[in-house]
C-alpha cells in the first residue's frame, strides 16, 4: 500500500513539474506595461492577465513578479495554421518585430500579410508564428509604396517620416505608451470629420493664426527621429490606441491655454492630457 502511495505521489509531482517547465516569471521593470509585456512574450494581453489575476490591465507595480504562460499557451492562441508549399515564402515572427515592419521588409503591405494569413488583428502576432509572405513581395529594400493603415487609409514613406518626426518631437521624453498616444491621436484627427482628412494636413494645420503642433512652429518637426518614435507610429497605424480616442493633448506644465483645459480628458499619460 504504502509503494503505491509513493508512486502516485511520484507522479503528480513530475505532472506539476512538467506543466511549470512551460512557464517563466517576468519581473515589471519601471515604465513598462501589461501590454509591452505580452509582445516581447508574444502572447496575448487577455493570457497574460488572466495568468495573473489582474483584473485592470492598465495597472501593475515595479518589482511585480509575472508569470507567463508557456509555449503551448500561445502556440493555441495563433490565430492560424499555415500550410505553405515550397514556392511560398514564409516568414517567422521574432521578438520585436510588427506586422507593420514585417511588410517594410517585404516590400508589401500590412493588409496583404493580414488577408494572406487570415489575420484579424494586425497588431497581435506571435513570436515564432510563420507568415505567409503574399505572392509577388521581394525580400529587398523597402520602397516607397504607400502602407496600408487603419481605416483603409494609406501613408507614403515621405508621410511617416513626418509622422514620426512629429512624435518624436512631442513626445521623446515620455514612455512608449506615452508616444504611442500621441501618434494614434494624431490619427484620431486625420479620421475625424472635424480635421484635414491627410497626415500631412493635419500635422502642418493652422487654425485662428495658431499651428496645432509647436513643434512645426519652432522648428523641431525637423530633427530626425528616433528609433522609438518610428515604433510607437507602427504601433498606432496597426491599430493601438492608448489614447482611448483622443484628438488632441496638452501638458499643463507648459501651456495655459485655457480653451483645452476645457475639454473632456480621455486619458492622462505621463505629463500629457489626451483630450477628445
Amino acid at each position: 500500500m504504502k509503494k503505491n502511495v509513493t508512486i502516485i505521489l511520484t507522479f503528480v509531482l513530475v505532472f506539476l513539474l512538467a506543466g511549470q517547465a512551460f512557464a517563466a516569471t517576468h519581473v515589471v521593470q519601471r515604465g513598462e506595461t501589461l501590454w509591452q509585456i505580452s509582445r516581447r512574450y508574444g502572447i496575448s494581453l487577455a493570457s497574460l492577465a488572466l495568468a495573473n489575476q489582474i483584473s485592470n490591465k492598465s495597472r501593475i507595480l515595479i518589482g511585480q513578479h509575472l508569470v507567463i504562460p508557456g509555449q503551448s499557451d500561445f502556440e493555441s492562441a495563433s490565430p492560424v495554421r499555415i500550410q505553405a508549399d515550397a514556392r511560398q515564402t514564409v516568414h517567422t515572427v521574432r521578438a520585436g518585430e510588427t506586422l507593420w515592419r514585417i511588410a517594410l521588409n517585404y516590400n508589401t503591405t500590412v493588409a496583404a500579410i493580414a488577408a494572406e494569413n487570415s489575420i484579424a488583428n494586425a497588431s497581435m502576432i506571435i513570436v515564432g508564428q510563420r507568415l505567409v509572405i503574399p505572392a509577388g513581395a521581394g525580400d529587398a529594400t523597402p520602397t516607397a509604396e504607400p502602407l496600408a493603415s487603419r481605416a483603409g487609409r494609406n501613408f507614403s514613406a515621405a508621410e511617416l517620416d513626418l509622422f514620426a518626426r512629429l512624435v518624436h518631437a512631442e513626445a521623446a521624453g515620455e514612455s512608449f505608451e506615452g508616444q504611442v498616444a500621441v501618434a494614434a491621436s494624431v490619427l484620431n484627427r486625420v479620421d475625424s470629420p472635424l480635421f484635414p482628412n491627410t497626415l500631412s494636413a493635419v500635422i502642418f494645420q493652422v487654425v485662428n493664426g495658431f499651428y496645432q503642433y509647436s513643434p512645426v512652429l519652432d522648428g523641431r518637426i525637423n530633427l530626425p527621429a528616433n528609433d522609438s518614435a518610428r515604433r510607437a507610429v507602427q504601433e498606432a497605424i496597426n491599430g493601438r490606441d492608448p489614447s482611448l480616442g483622443a484628438t488632441g493633448f496638452f501638458n499643463p506644465a507648459k501651456t495655459s491655454n485655457q480653451w483645452v483645459r476645457q475639454q473632456q480628458v480621455s486619458v492622462v499619460i505621463g505629463n500629457h492630457v489626451f483630450f477628445l
